[in-house]
């Protein structure tokens, strides 16, 4: 994992240099993206063990000193904002696990874009925690969830978690679904012999609770490096499998979405679909993430981290910060040319099918969703 220090250390291409003195300029890449969503990890730590994200035991966390707080979370996210970024997603590891989740998305909320437009606060969770946390979220800011759901069989979701929570996971859910934040989504991994014969139940189950789900390949981010191209179960096979219960109208305009969505029957009800290995969707990908100590990373698939740290935690800041307002100024700038270089190194894809390709020394949970 190579790791980029400061700003002024960044290289970049010569005609990109404009862009990077230019604080009006959008987040554009040399391939011509512009980025607008910022994925923030909060925490490496996880209240299940998924066997396709990490060991049981044995886990190297993050030190806790690394861990950032809420005000450089909120010193770099409103750099973002002011840069173009309209939507950030707080992920982990799982972001419930922070004690000071509310205040996150109170503050996170509260930032505006150079027009004085409010950002949108979304969060990625495993829905363990979600039922006594939704309303007072709602009411922070957070504007709508994503829950992971992998099987809906407690037999299977003990394998397949090592943690006996389906129940927990199950009220997460309903509590949701009851709270009005929309669209509520439901993220299932595909996996061969484990839950690929449950794709439709899922999709039953996701209707039933007014939610969307969304099918994910198997991505080669696991901890253990495990990954195993023969065991995912592919977009066309999954298309194929709920193509024989309902009728699949694809809907038009994904743009930098992730998930291809395709209407069931018609509508208004739909599924998506997340094929990054064998239909990936980089070329419109506007999307960064910030992990949970500190760095930033143009593509989950990176090997490649752009280091926040010294900047944030540098007293002196980068031009002579002893506390006052033009310190805090001069640490914003750091942080922009930073986040500018990173957007300006993105390569045009992760590559996954290119022999050279090396996987992430990260694990998901580390890196954040």
């Amino acid at each position: 994992m190579t790791a980029i220090p400061v700003a002024i250390g960044v290289r970049v291409p010569a005609d990109a240099a404009t862009v990077l003195a230019d604080r009006h300029a959008p987040l554009l890449d040399t391939f011509g993206r512009v980025h607008r969503d910022l994925r923030i990890s909060l925490t490496d730590r996880c209240s299940l063990r998924c066997t396709y994200c990490m060991p049981e035991q044995g886990n190297e966390w993050l030190a806790r000193q690394s861990i950032l707080t809420v005000d450089e979370i909120v010193q770099v996210a409103s750099v973002a904002a002011a840069a173009g970024i309209t939507t950030f997603r707080l992920t982990g590891g799982e972001p419930l696990l922070r004690r000071d989740i509310v205040d996150v998305v109170t503050r996170l909320a509260a930032i505006r874009g150079p027009a004085g437009d409010p950002v949108e606060i979304a969060m990625t969770t495993n829905g363990i925690g979600l039922a006594r946390t939704i309303d007072v979220l709602a009411h922070a800011g957070l504007a709508r969830v994503n829950i992971s759901l992998d099987t809906l069989r407690a037999d299977r979701f003990r394998e397949l978690t090592r943690r006996d929570r389906l129940d927990d996971v199950l009220a997460g859910i309903d509590a949701a679904a009851a709270s009005g934040l929309r669209p509520l989504k439901l993220n299932a991994v595909a996996m061969r012999d484990v839950n690929d014969d449950e794709l439709v139940e899922l999709v039953e189950f996701a209707r039933a609770h007014d939610a969307q789900m969304r099918f994910i390949e198997q991505m080669p981010l696991d901890a253990g490096h495990t990954w195993d191209r023969q065991r995912m179960v592919t977009r066309q096979e999954i298309l194929d499998t709920l193509a024989a219960r309902w009728t699949l109208t694809p809907v038009p305009g994904r743009g930098g979405a992730p998930a291809e969505r395709f209407l069931l029957d018609g509508g208004p009800d739909s599924v998506g679909v997340i094929a990054s290995v064998t239909a990936p969707f980089c070329g419109n990908c506007d999307r960064l993430r910030l992990t949970a100590d500190g760095q930033l990373r143009n593509c989950l698939f990176s090997t490649t981290e752009f280091d926040l740290l010294p900047i944030l935690r540098d007293n002196a800041g980068g031009g002579g910060d002893t506390g006052g307002t033009d310190g805090i100024a001069d640490r914003d700038g750091d942080i922009e040319r930073l986040l500018r270089g990173c957007v300006l190194r993105k390569l045009p894809g992760h590559a996954i099918d290119d022999p050279a390709f090396l996987q992430p020394a990260r694990g998901m949970n580390a890196i954040g969703g």
